[in-house]
């Protein structure tokens, strides 16, 4: 991000939103951030996108595959890492 612009791309949203989503960005940057969503309807979509599926994905049990389906994908990873 470019200090003297003073303002951030939408690009740089997409790179930043983990970030901003887990309260990790500086004042400054947040400030700019926030100001961006402001007037980006896009960047606004995205980011609540982000937030519903980490609330969605966060809400999945993990489920073993059954163990031929495991075995035979362990196989083909380690054929595929050969050639």
């Amino acid at each position: 991000m470019t200090e003297s612009t003073e303002r951030i791309t939408c690009q740089e949203v997409t790179e930043l939103v983990n970030d901003y989503i887990e309260g990790a960005l500086g004042p400054h940057e947040l400030a700019l951030f926030e100001q961006h969503l402001n007037f980006c309807d896009g960047c606004d979509w995205y980011v609540d996108q982000m937030r519903t599926t980490i609330a969605t994905v966060g809400r999945i049990e993990p489920a073993e595959p059954p163990p031929e389906l495991r075995d035979s994908l362990l196989a083909a990873f380690r054929d595929r890492r050969r050639s």
